[in-house]
């Protein structure tokens, strides 16, 4: 049975664990960082961006990990199936250089290198994303340059407070801001992308937490428009103790509609691997959802430093099926672009 916190409150107790594990339609827990039980090692932190169009995306993503910051960009061409992603890495952030916030409406972030300069700000009534990336693509010398302005939507969002059943002073805080809508220019190489608040929308993934060291997780987002309205949608699962809540739900007249659990059946191979350029299919246990999957490329990641592992495949493509609201009405999304993704992660 999901739980649904609706009062405010401090996320951690004394003790280190979630006072009211569950989820939210807006921000009712507050971030006290003071009150963690764990090492600086365990601590992950992340504002992750993800925008697309009908013809390609970007991501940008300022990440702390305790031990590591991972700073990313990603270019993806959709219309030619074709991406790339530039990472700069920065050893023993510790949460002290990015300036990641304690809430969602803290959009200020920043982090500086040789090759990567990157901001998120705060602006009057949205958010702002700059980006200068040289040498972006090693291979070709091609800079990434980005300037966004962010438009936040009077839409509901998804919250969720989890624990690790293992791992009590573990857990999962973490949102997702769906049918953000941005304007300005994205360029790679010689390519000049111009969008607009009519044809780019994306979503923030805000994550805060104290993670255990092997985890798989499934986990899909998309937002644009269907029939002429604001529409998107998160579905996620796979790793913390979803006992009290999931984060499943789509986005639509200004509210979240929530969905059980939620099942990515992807084809597999006579070898017994993912075949994760196939069809999938995409529902949930309460029939609310259902939808055929079709994948573009996919953006995978394979990193092995012993200690550290990441398998990553996000998987870019349309989506088309039907959903049902909470009050009885079935919409009827097709080839809607979005980004589903499975990751393994030891670290």
């Amino acid at each position: 049975m999901e739980h649904e916190v609706t009062s405010k409150q401090s996320l951690l107790d004394r003790d280190g664990r979630i006072r009211e594990p569950g989820w939210a339609r807006t921000r009712v827990w507050d971030y006290n960082r003071e009150n963690i039980k764990a090492p600086w090692f365990r601590k992950k932190e992340w504002d992750y961006y993800l925008f697309t169009t009908d013809t390609f995306a970007v991501a940008f993503t300022i990440s702390d990990l305790g031990y590591i910051g991972l700073l990313s960009a990603s270019y993806i061409d959709l219309a030619n199936a074709s991406e790339h992603t530039g990472s700069e890495l920065v050893l023993f952030p510790r949460g002290k250089k990015f300036g990641l916030g304690a809430s969602t409406t803290d959009a200020h972030a920043s982090c500086s290198t040789k090759r990567l300069n990157m901001r998120f700000e705060n602006t009057e009534g949205g958010r702002r994303i700059i980006c200068d990336f040289k040498d972006f693509n090693k291979e070709t010398g091609a800079s990434l340059k980005a300037d966004l302005t962010i438009k936040t939507p009077d839409m509901e969002a998804v919250y969720i407070a989890t624990p690790w059943k293992e791992k009590p002073t573990a857990f999962y805080y973490n949102c997702k801001m769906n049918c953000l809508t941005a304007e300005g220019t994205v360029e790679y190489g010689d390519i000049k992308q111009t969008v607009t608040h009519e044809n780019c929308s994306g979503v923030l993934d805000w994550g805060r937490g104290v993670w255990t060291y092997d985890n798989t997780w499934f986990w899909g987002t998309g937002s644009g428009r269907t029939g002429g309205e604001p529409f998107g949608f998160n579905l996620g699962y796979g790793f913390s103790d979803r006992s009290s809540a999931s984060e499943n739900g789509f986005f639509y007249r200004g509210k979240i509609h929530k969905l059980e659990e939620v099942t990515f059946d992807i084809p597999v191979g006579a070898d017994g691997k993912k075949q994760f350029m196939k069809e999938w299919t995409v529902n949930s246990a309460d029939g609310r959802l259902k939808s055929v999957f079709r994948p573009i490329l996919d953006r995978s990641a394979f990193m092995d430093f012993k200690l550290i592992i990441s398998d990553q495949h996000q998987v870019f493509g349309r989506l088309t099926g039907t959903f049902v609201t909470d009050e009885g009405e079935t919409v009827e999304f097709k080839d809607f672009v979005c980004a589903l993704e499975v990751v393994r992660n030891k670290y």
